[in-house]
């Protein structure tokens, strides 16, 4: 057993892009579930608008990746009040029935024929990376240390992947902080009592709706950067995956969805990896290889719910969240 390469891989996934995607959208759902209240499955959704946004943009219209990411948070925006126009001056179930439905429908309609020429089906879309390597001030070579030696491009993307969390991190807590956060966070707790204030409960929720739906957008463009835009990637087990991730940090926190990823990552790196080379060396030999990639799901799920168990408000989170929660 190679325990070197394992727990090498495992690190790694500390500061991928794909890492910095998830930790992005998990802060988008901070800002839904943790802060507002807002029940929302379809954070898939919006990352598959960011995804198809930024690359149809290149690919069948040519924009420049400043016109990309504004076309995908574009989509994003209308996307948010399609879904909130209808359904937020009613009760949290009814959003959450929507953005689960709604995020399948953005995906389906991703992977009809009648749409190929602009999204490739089913076979997704590649190609679109062109401009943002354009952009890269890195020269060419490899460069860091250990598991952590790069070329200029996968550096690029690192940087610029988690200088965006950062940035929405630092947005996040300032915002909360303000005088629009308190009442956000007063909605969370009791709408009612806002609205006695004379608040508008409705235009509140909806503002953060476009927030987190936005976060969610931006994390979809970084997540389909180190690789093509395969609409598989957007089921409802994405938003769920990210759910675990918020809860594992902590739902109304701001450095929570960023633990909580890199926590969630590496616990997948290192099952992955163990569990290959397990089968490998016939320590496992009912089982099959594809088996084996299955049954990381299921480790890192019992490694979750210990971890819940133990610290059921996250990493970062109180008491106090912790009963909004359940």
């Amino acid at each position: 057993m190679d325990w070197g390469a394992i727990f090498s891989n495992a690190a790694v996934e500390l500061i991928s892009p794909t890492t910095a995607a998830y930790a992005l959208a998990a802060l988008g759902l901070a800002v839904h579930f943790g802060y507002t209240g807002l029940l929302n499955f379809g954070q898939a959704g919006f990352m598959a608008l960011g995804a198809y946004g930024y690359a149809i943009s290149i690919l069948s219209f040519g924009f420049p990746v400043w016109g990309a990411v504004l076309v995908g948070i574009g989509a994003s925006v209308v996307f948010a009040l399609v879904l909130g126009i209808p359904t937020l001056r009613l009760r949290a179930d009814y959003l959450a029935i929507v953005t689960i439905a709604a995020a399948e429908i953005v995906r389906l309609l991703f992977t009809t024929n009648t749409f190929e020429p602009l999204t490739g089906s089913a076979n997704g879309l590649s190609g679109y990376k062109g401009g943002f390597a354009a952009l890269n001030p890195i020269p060419e070579g490899s460069y860091g240390f250990g598991p952590f030696e790069y070329n200029a491009y996968d550096w690029w993307l690192r940087i610029v992947a988690w200088t965006i969390v950062v940035l929405a991190c630092l947005f996040t807590w300032q915002i909360m902080r303000s005088p629009w956060g308190r009442v956000i966070k007063g909605i969370r707790e009791d709408e009612d009592a806002v609205r006695a204030l004379g608040k508008n409960v409705y235009s509140y929720k909806m503002q953060s709706l476009v927030l987190g739906g936005v976060f969610g957008t931006i994390a979809g463009m970084i997540f389909v950067l180190p690789r093509a835009v395969v609409p598989s990637n957007y089921q409802t087990s994405l938003t769920f995956f990210i759910y675990a991730i918020l809860l594992l940090g902590g739902a109304a926190t701001i450095l929570g969805p960023v633990i909580g990823s890199m926590i969630f990552w590496v616990l997948l790196s290192f099952f992955s990896g163990f569990i290959a080379r397990a089968v490998e060396a016939g320590w496992l030999p009912f089982m099959t290889s594809i088996q084996a990639g299955q049954l990381r799901f299921i480790l890192v799920g019992v490694a979750i719910m210990l971890i819940v168990i133990f610290r059921p408000q996250g990493i970062f989170g109180n008491k106090k969240e912790l009963a909004f929660v359940k």
